[in-house]
C-alpha cells in the first residue's frame, strides 16, 4: 500500500483542508517547509519522504473554473507525477490535463451524470473520486442519472470501464478523525477484487495505515499527517511493504 501525499491549492497557494469547508481553508502551515507554493511544498515533502506521485485537488479549478496550469507544468518538469482533481467534467478538460502528462481525476462533485464519465473514459485513461460528505454523494449541480448510494455509483463507474477509484469523504479531510469510509472500501473491494482503491481524509498515524492496509486499499491519501510529522519516513516505507 502507498502513501499518496496531498496538495490542496486555492488561490493558487496549498492550503490545509478542514472537514470539507472550503471557506475555512488557510494557507498550509508545515513543519516541513515555510513556504505555501505548491513547488516548494512538493519538493519539501520529496526530501523528508522520497515521495514523487501526489494528488493535486485544485480548488480554483473545482470551485471558479481556473485550472492552475502553471503550477501542474512546473511539477511536472521537476519529475512529480500528478493526479489532478481540476473539476473535470468533460472530455476537454480531461484530455488537456492528460496531455501535460498528469492523470486527470473525475470528481463526482464535477460530473454531471454517468454518460459525461462514460464519454471522458472512452477517451482518456483516469480515476473517478467517489466523493462524499458524511456517507453521502457529493453531486453537481443539475446532476442526474447517478445512483443515490456510494455503491451503487461505484458500479456505474465500472461499467463506464473506470479501474481505478477514490472513495473520499470530504468531513473527514483535515480532522485526524480516522476517517468513516472503511465499511464501503470493504464492500467495493469485495465485489470488486481488482479494484484500484485510493481512500484517505482524517488519517492520523501508522496505526490508520495498517488499518487500511488491512482492507486491501492500494493507496491513501495523506496531508496533515505529513506536515504535522505524525507519519515518520519508516512508517510510510513499512505500509509499502
Amino acid at each position: 500500500m502507498n502513501v499518496l501525499p496531498v496538495l490542496d491549492l486555492l488561490d493558487g497557494v496549498v492550503v490545509r483542508g478542514i472537514a470539507g469547508r472550503r471557506s475555512e481553508y488557510r494557507p498550509l502551515q508545515s513543519k516541513l517547509t515555510l513556504s505555501v507554493g505548491p513547488l516548494e511544498v512538493a519538493r519539501a515533502i520529496r526530501a523528508t519522504y522520497g515521495f514523487q506521485r501526489f494528488y493535486l485537488a485544485d480548488l480554483d479549478a473545482i470551485l471558479h473554473r481556473r485550472p492552475n496550469w502553471d503550477a501542474y507544468r512546473r511539477l511536472i518538469a521537476d519529475g512529480f507525477r500528478l493526479l489532478v482533481d481540476a473539476g473535470v467534467g468533460d472530455v476537454q478538460l480531461a484530455l488537456s490535463i492528460s496531455q501535460l502528462g498528469a492523470e486527470p481525476i473525475v470528481g463526482l462533485e464535477s460530473c454531471a451524470n454517468p454518460q459525461a464519465l462514460l464519454d471522458i473514459a472512452r477517451q482518456c485513461d483516469g480515476t473517478f473520486s467517489l466523493d462524499l460528505h458524511h456517507g453521502r454523494p457529493l453531486l453537481a449541480e443539475g446532476a442526474d442519472g447517478w445512483s443515490i448510494e456510494p455503491q451503487g455509483i461505484a458500479r456505474q463507474v465500472v461499467e463506464a470501464g473506470i479501474s481505478r477509484l477514490i472513495v473520499l469523504d470530504l468531513a473527514d479531510v483535515g480532522t485526524s478523525s480516522g476517517g468513516q469510509t472503511d465499511t464501503l472500501c470493504r464492500a467495493l473491494l469485495d465485489e470488486f477484487p481488482t479494484l484500484e482503491l485510493t481512500c484517505g481524509g482524517g488519517v492520523r498515524g501508522i496505526d490508520d495505515l495498517q488499518r487500511l492496509k488491512s482492507l486491501g486499499v492500494t493507496n491513501v491519501l495523506v496531508a496533515s499527517a505529513l506536515h504535522d510529522g505524525r507519519l515518520s519516513v519508516s512508517n510510510c516505507r513499512a505500509c509499502a511493504e
